[in-house]
């Protein structure tokens, strides 16, 4: 068995082990998931805070006071005389539990983590009539773990002693998207957009033998980082078509097409040994396939004086993707692929209202629901979200808002799996999300020119 062999087996054993954390921690990682430890890590939800609110519905919306970063179609709607801005930051708190199985019988290991960061940026603006142009800076996934696991053979208890593993990553994939939205004619918009993806994710591991058998005391402990760079353009297609148009309501179909493909990132791999001269063992920089699926979205956005209602369903491509290498004692991880629905709707009693302040509010709730993109010994993630929020309009800079969302979730359960004989637990994830945006509404004063007699 090779170094490298070895080296994905054991990542691949630790993945599906929590340690345990007395107290919270906190972080401006945007995940803390033993399931990051593959791939590009946890997925992000998209959308400006209003969206999410909603369960992140969003790809048929059409609107002159809100950004649409979902789908570039939407971008064709700018205001003429105006632009659409938006700054939303995201906390959370991630709480996972795992049954472990010994000798000992059933125990359950408990941590939880706190994060925090910004999460969105985003304007659109007219370049000509039915023409508007669109920008959005987004984390797109995040990598946050630390796990740790023991040798399980007893040839190596007998003849080395005790050995530890210890895993940690952090680092996040960014999306720039950059995009154009053309209303063709009446009802019919088609939009482009070329998105970004750079960022910077680090994965250590680290191995130290404790009670040492062949010469006594603990050998130092070995330590090796992959560091990925990661910068790649993609493009993404989208199209909305109002299937009903009136003063009153406003029906819209809107679908999407993200490529996907390589990211084909640099990746730099080193192995310290933990001696007095901290020597490097190795190192090199290769490449190495890290790749984003081919995404298909699709979905029905509902719109009139008091009602926003809207149903999303979201199709990803991942089994394209190189698996890890099948090692014998180890879990098998493997991508799949997914298929999301999210649904949402928001009330607001009377935006006219000029007496009665909450009357002008807007209340959102949603729901979303799916599977992880990976599984683990052929078995499948679930992973769903419950969502709330609310919108305050306020006169700031124009006609502007300000956006609260909570969301409630959870990955995966507290079933187990079994590897060569051995029952392992898999890590249940639960996590609250507290998320604040600020949108900015452009009025006609800011392209106006003033003119003095």
């Amino acid at each position: 068995m090779t170094v490298r062999k070895l080296i994905c087996g054991l990542a691949a054993g630790a993945l599906l082990v929590v340690s345990v954390s007395a107290t919270a921690q906190t972080s401006s990682i945007n995940a803390f998931s033993p399931y990051s430890m593959y791939g590009i890590g946890e997925l992000q939800t998209p959308g400006v805070t209003a969206m999410r609110s909603m369960g992140g519905v969003g790809l048929g919306m059409r609107s002159t006071l809100m950004v649409n970063p979902l789908n570039p179609a939407a971008y064709s709607m700018t205001p003429q005389q105006g632009f659409l801005f938006d700054f939303g930051i995201e906390g959370a708190n991630f709480y996972n539990s795992q049954h472990k199985y010994g000798t000992a019988g059933q125990t359950t290991a408990r941590t939880s983590y706190n994060t925090f960061n910004f999460h969105d940026i985003a304007f659109q603006m007219p370049l000509a009539k039915r023409l508007g142009l669109g920008f959005s800076l987004t984390p797109y996934s995040s990598v946050g773990y630390r796990v740790g696991a023991d040798e399980q053979s007893d040839d190596i208890w007998g003849n080395i002693g005790r050995v530890q593993y210890l895993y940690s990553g952090e680092g996040d994939l960014t999306e720039v998207k950059l995009g154009i939205g053309w209303e063709v004619f009446k009802r019919f918009s088609i939009g482009v957009a070329a998105q970004y993806y750079w960022g910077d994710i680090d994965r250590t591991y680290q191995t130290a033998v404790a009670n040492n058998i062949v010469n006594g005391g603990t050998v130092n402990t070995t330590t090796g980082t992959d560091s990925y760079e990661i910068s790649r353009i993609k493009m993404q297609l989208g199209l909305q078509f109002d299937l009903i148009q009136s003063e009153k309501q406003l029906l819209t179909l809107g679908a999407t097409y993200d490529m996907g493909g390589n990211l084909r990132p640099s990746v730099t791999q080193t192995v310290v040994a933990g001696d007095i001269y901290n020597t490097v063992v190795r190192g090199d920089t290769t490449r190495m396939a890290m790749k984003l699926p081919v995404q298909v979205g699709v979905g029905l956005y509902y719109q009139n004086a008091k009602i926003v209602a809207g149903v999303d369903y979201v199709y990803q491509n991942w089994e394209q993707n190189e698996n890890p290498a099948e090692v014998p004692g180890a879990a098998n991880v493997a991508y799949k692929n997914t298929s999301t629905i999210k649904v949402g709707l928001e009330y607001t009693p009377n935006r006219m209202d000029v007496r009665h302040y909450l009357n002008r509010w807007s209340y959102r709730v949603g729901f979303r629901y799916g599977t992880y993109y990976q599984s683990f010994q052929g078995k499948t993630l679930p992973q769903y979200a419950l969502t709330a929020g609310f919108g305050m309009p306020i006169r700031f800079l124009g006609r502007s808002s300000l956006d609260f969302g909570v969301e409630f979730g959870q990955r995966g359960d507290n079933s187990s799996i079994r590897v060569d004989n051995r029952q392992i637990g898999l890590v249940r994830q639960r996590y609250v999300k507290f998320s604040v945006g600020l949108t900015l509404f452009g009025e006609d004063q800011w392209f106006v020119r003033y003119k003095y007699d």
